[in-house]
């Protein structure tokens, strides 16, 4: 999947996970995500650590709702 599509998703949606090649998922959030187009890199922020994706292994972009926590 193209990574400037997955930037314009997540702009326009808010919130994304997307599912890498190796089958690993990512909650990206407008707020703590990054891309690097030049390189084809999501740079990612969270609580416990930062995380440098390959844009080019993107497979899948699933739209993310909120939910109650159970």
């Amino acid at each position: 999947m193209r990574l400037e599509h997955v930037k314009a998703e997540l702009e326009r949606w808010g919130e994304v996970i997307v599912t890498l090649a190796s089958g690993q998922k990512f909650e990206l959030h407008l707020g703590d995500t990054q891309f690097d187009l030049p390189n084809r890199l999501i740079r990612i922020t969270a609580p416990a650590a930062q995380f440098v994706l390959d844009g080019d292994q993107i497979e899948h972009l699933e739209m993310h709702f909120s939910h109650p926590m159970s």
